[in-house]
């Protein structure tokens, strides 16, 4: 019988796996950066973080939604709720979209986590 071969186990190659506390809705890019799943409600009379569901974080925006306004709106009021620059939060994807992945640089996904759910209670 010939011997078994080195490194051919059954054995899956590790990935860095999303910890199962986290909401679907963040995702870590990489060690230092985090994509948030946006559900954005412009319009709105002020701005307020909503919800924080499995899909997305549900955000009311206080600007209308026409050229651009409401994803400046967007990402000067997740700046200032994550407490990051306004530069390192940009739109990933959905930029003509009420649905949008917005990525934060330099961030955890708990220090996010943690920012989103202080804005939601007050």
């Amino acid at each position: 019988m010939a011997p078994a071969k080195k490194g051919k186990g059954n054995s899956e190659p590790t990935r860095p796996s999303q910890p199962r506390d986290f909401p679907s809705c963040l995702k870590s890019l990489s060690p230092s950066s985090v994509a948030i799943t946006i559900h954005a409600k412009p319009g709105s009379k002020l701005s307020a973080i909503t919800d924080v569901s499995e899909d997305a974080v549900g955000v009311q925006i206080d600007a209308p939604a026409r050229d651009g306004e409401a994803n400046s709106a967007l990402l000067d009021f997740i700046s200032s709720v994550l407490g990051v620059k306004k530069r390192q939060v940009s739109i990933g994807s959905g930029s003509k979209s009420r649905d949008k992945v917005v990525i934060v640089q330099d961030v955890t996904l708990q220090s996010v986590l943690d920012a989103l759910n202080r804005a939601m209670k007050s």
